[in-house]
């Protein structure tokens, strides 16, 4: 069994942050473990407080995890100071795990700010060159590589953008395209188009932490980039497809609709 380790933030609500990404590491038969970035108040209406980590806890419980257990991969979420950011790229220096996924999580849902501005520098100098895969969506992109991007044609220069400050590889989502949804692999030689399927549903939240932890889960049970891609896409896809009316807001997505329709329970 592969052993999958989030670095985030979590969600009280269940829906997206360290909850999802253990949530989807178990899905695809992984084993799950977390280090906890800060403790967030939210629900599918909104964040109302965040409280960060401090830093030497942050990084005793990476050492934790990394001197006692094999890490096959690491999904990195939420961090929201540079100071964090700092600590978590000196212990994945140190500790060198042989996949790391980064997701830039930089506003809530419902708009709240979840990483500082004077963070995102530390962001793209500290995690984008021990990246084997950054998975932005379009406002998180346009910025990290201080582009505009609204159409379809400008993702690619904004994704040989995002190579050059070191990431090996860059997932560019487009999900806030007005016309497709489609979404773009690039390793700085190879660009591959992955189409997107919208979903008329309000049940969204959390759907990039589950994409970037799905895509961790599969690259280290040994899948290419590509097929990584298509089977977390697919993954996602059905799971926002099967959203839970949670709450009075965003509902999350379904983190385990196989197991559930084989269990015969699937709502």
């Amino acid at each position: 069994m592969k052993h999958l380790l989030t670095i985030a933030g979590s969600d009280s609500s269940g829906g997206a942050g360290i909850q999802a990404d253990l949530k989807t590491f178990a899905a695809h038969g992984t084993f799950g473990m977390s280090v906890i970035t800060a403790v967030t108040a939210q629900n599918t209406c909104g964040v109302t407080k965040v409280q960060d980590i401090d830093c030497d806890v942050v990084q005793a419980q990476i050492e934790a995890v990394f001197d006692d257990i094999r890490v096959d991969a690491v999904k990195i979420g939420m961090v929201s100071q540079p100071q964090i950011i700092k600590t978590i790229a000196a212990c994945l220096r140190r500790y060198a795990p042989p996949i790391v996924v980064v997701d830039p999580v930089m506003i809530s849902k419902s708009g709240y700010p979840l990483l500082a501005p004077e963070a995102c520098a530390t962001l793209i100098s500290e995690l984008l060159p021990l990246a084997t895969l950054v998975t932005p969506n379009l406002p998180e992109a346009e910025a990290i590589t201080g582009m505009k991007v609204e159409r379809r044609e400008q993702m690619r220069p904004v994704a040989e953008k995002i190579i050059s400050l070191g990431a090996k590889a860059v997932l560019v989502k487009g999900g806030h395209l007005q016309d497709t949804a489609d979404d773009l692999l690039f390793d700085g030689q190879t660009e591959r188009w992955f189409t997107g399927q919208r979903i008329s549903t309000k049940n969204t939240h959390g759907t990039g932490c589950t994409l970037s932890s799905s895509l961790a889960a599969n690259l280290a049970k040994g899948m290419s980039l590509e097929a990584a891609v298509q089977a977390s896409k697919e993954y996602v896809t059905q799971a926002i497809a099967h959203g839970i009316a949670l709450g009075s807001g965003c509902g999350p997505t379904h983190h385990f609709v196989d197991l559930y329709r084989k269990a015969g329970i699937l709502e």
